[in-house]
């Protein structure tokens, strides 16, 4: 019988000491296929890309503009002479970007009507006014939509205006970043303002 129980230990070591050497090989061997999976899925690691960013960049006063000439828009060089940017105020460059027409409007719940000139302004590179002119009827389409949706009331008071301002930039944004992956329009200005 001890020579029963024997055999049975040596097998017992046998089995064990596969089992030590086996296991440690598979995890490893698991461990690395999973940081590997993961170095190449650029989650770890520094294998991975880091995607250019091609967003409209803010422009500094007096820094040329690469896509100024192609805009086409208004901006710092309007008038007779040589634009020369001011020493305080902000460090970046305000383009604007003047509707051709005027937009008339509806109100909401009310029988009045409002008639605007409007222009939008960007600190960013002169895309963002190509990007205007070009969608600019998807834009305007979107500012109808923004001015029927305003009650009369708003436009008593400088706040109620103010408020109009923010929707437009907005309505503005949202028709550049679906069409062009990015908005860029910092303010809208009213040119004309009459409610009748």
């Amino acid at each position: 019988m001890s020579k029963d129980k024997k055999d049975g230990d040596d097998g017992a070591k046998k089995g064990g000491l596969i089992g030590k050497i086996i296991l440690p090989v598979v995890m490893l061997a698991a461990g690395g296929g999973g940081v590997f999976g993961l170095m190449a899925a650029g989650v770890i690691g520094d294998h991975a890309e880091a995607k250019e960013d091609h967003s409209p960049k803010l422009v500094a006063k007096g820094e040329e503009d690469p896509y100024a000439s192609a805009a086409g828009g208004e901006g710092e060089g309007e008038g007779d002479g040589a634009y020369v940017p001011g020493e305080n105020g902000s460090e970046y460059r305000t383009a604007y970007f003047n509707f051709d027409s005027e937009f008339t409007s509806n109100l909401r719940n009310s029988p009045a009507m409002v008639q605007l000139g409007l222009a939008a302004s960007t600190q960013r590179d002169g895309r963002v006014l190509m990007w205007l002119k070009k969608h600019e009827t998807a834009i305007r389409s979107k500012l109808l939509i923004a001015l029927s949706d305003t009650d009369e009331i708003e436009f008593s008071s400088p706040e109620g205006k103010e408020r109009l301002q923010q929707r437009m930039v907005a309505a503005i944004n949202e028709v550049l970043e679906e069409e062009e992956g990015f908005g860029g329009v910092d303010k809208v200005y009213f040119r004309s303002l009459i409610v009748q």
